[in-house]
């Protein structure tokens, strides 16, 4: 039983919608509850295609800051050595894939995102983006290579170091998101969208995707030992501890966007 989703599939589509706390926001349990429901549905032949959602106002507002920091040092290798699995389990994900990007998408939850083949967000005072150096997360280069694939390595690269978080109509401009929406049509929208791909031929349809994204999924692949062990010896640097530490004391006392 999933206890950080909700799963439904109608007419050969199935719909995700995040479900833990008013923000979504990620932690081992969802990682790995995520990751095995996309390996059972890539393997459904009833499945033809998978819309990934939020709740009004939070699409997800990425890891967890509040648990993870009380991870020992096993639990959070293991954090995060699932999250880039699930990553890369996304995006070789070899269905139609849309993202309903429900509200604020700041990180782990930018990076839920962009997996997909086509991304519709709700208009609003909303952020997606990635601003994990700003907290003191050492971005992997797997990251770097999912975000440079939709904005081009000059903007990921000016983005990411900057941590920068954009604003609806500037997702749109960058090439972050697809489409702009009402709040209240966002998954008719993107039902609409997906259900164009599920009519096309699949086996062609998915083959051509897998070859489009063969370069990406094959950085993805790399072994990635040595990138997360220096995410998690900086992690564990005693600033970069105490940065987390104020920051989690503003997420307790405000809404959470990162």
């Amino acid at each position: 039983m999933n206890t950080t989703f909700q799963l439904s599939v109608r007419d050969k589509l199935a719909v995700i919608m995040l479900d833990r706390g008013r923000s979504n926001a990620i932690n081992h349990q969802m990682v790995k509850e995520l990751t095995d429901c996309i390996q059972t549905l890539e393997l459904d032949n009833a499945v033809g295609g998978l819309i990934i959602t939020g709740k009004p106002g939070f699409f997800s507002s990425g890891v967890d800051l509040i648990e993870a920091y009380e991870y020992d040092v096993e639990q959070s290798r293991a954090l995060w050595t699932d999250f880039l699995a699930l990553q890369r389990k996304l995006v070789s994900f070899k269905k139609p894939m849309v993202t309903a990007i429900s509200g604020h998408s700041p990180a782990g939850g930018c990076v839920l995102a962009i997996c997909s083949d086509y991304r519709v967000m709700a208009e609003g005072s909303f952020i997606i983006g990635l601003n994990e150096i700003p907290v003191g997360i050492i971005v992997p280069d797997s990251i770097f290579h999912l975000y440079s694939f939709w904005l081009g390595q000059h903007k990921a690269y000016q983005y990411l170091m900057e941590g920068k978080l954009l604003k609806v109509n500037e997702a749109f401009d960058a090439g972050l998101i697809d489409e702009i929406c009402p709040a209240e049509s966002l998954l008719t929208i993107a039902e609409r969208k997906i259900r164009t791909y599920m009519q096309l031929n699949p086996t062609t349809w998915s083959q051509s995707k897998l070859n489009l994204r063969n370069e990406l999924i094959s950085k993805l692949n790399t072994d990635q030992e040595g990138v997360l062990n220096r995410m998690l010896d900086q992690w564990w640097a005693p600033d970069v501890r105490k940065g987390l530490q104020m920051l989690i004391q503003n997420l307790k006392t405000k809404t959470p966007t990162a």
